[in-house]
């Protein structure tokens, strides 16, 4: 029994190190076949690597400083709080129905406060409503 296991392992590692051999050899034609292509894949890797640290190194975000809402301006325009709420969610991007079904408002009153803001914002459209917003410090 002894016997047979040891032959077994000998067999086992007879096998192992053909195959081995075998791996190698396939691996040499395998790069002498291909080094041009195996070069231009490793330098692409590596810059693509250089571009994404210098990226974040270069982007890095900065920490902001605390955003205070300008109140005087809120109240020197008139801006109303449901109307703040209003320009808020217009900033976050949301839709007139979005920001009606978040306020549970209908979609005339959204349109009624839209058209409030650009008047005492003094602009005509949602983009520039959002701009001079952010512009007087009223949204963040």
């Amino acid at each position: 029994m002894k016997q047979s296991r040891g032959l077994i392992w000998l067999y086992g590692l007879a096998l192992a190190l053909g195959a081995l051999v075998l791996q190698w050899l396939d691996y040499l034609y395998t790069v002498r076949r291909f080094s041009t292509e195996i070069g231009i894949v490793i330098v692409a890797a590596l810059f693509t690597a250089l571009g994404i640290w210098t990226g974040n190194r270069l982007t890095r975000s900065r920490i902001a400083p605390d955003f205070e809402k300008n109140t005087q301006a809120l109240s020197a325009l008139g801006i109303s709080e449901r109307e703040d709420q209003v320009l808020e969610l217009l900033a976050k991007g949301l839709t007139n129905q979005q920001i009606a079904d978040h306020l549970f408002v209908s979609l005339n009153t959204i349109k009624t406060h839209l058209s409030h803001l650009y008047q005492k914002l003094e602009v005509s459209n949602r983009t520039q409503a959002i701009h001079k917003a952010r512009a007087l410090r009223l949204i963040a």
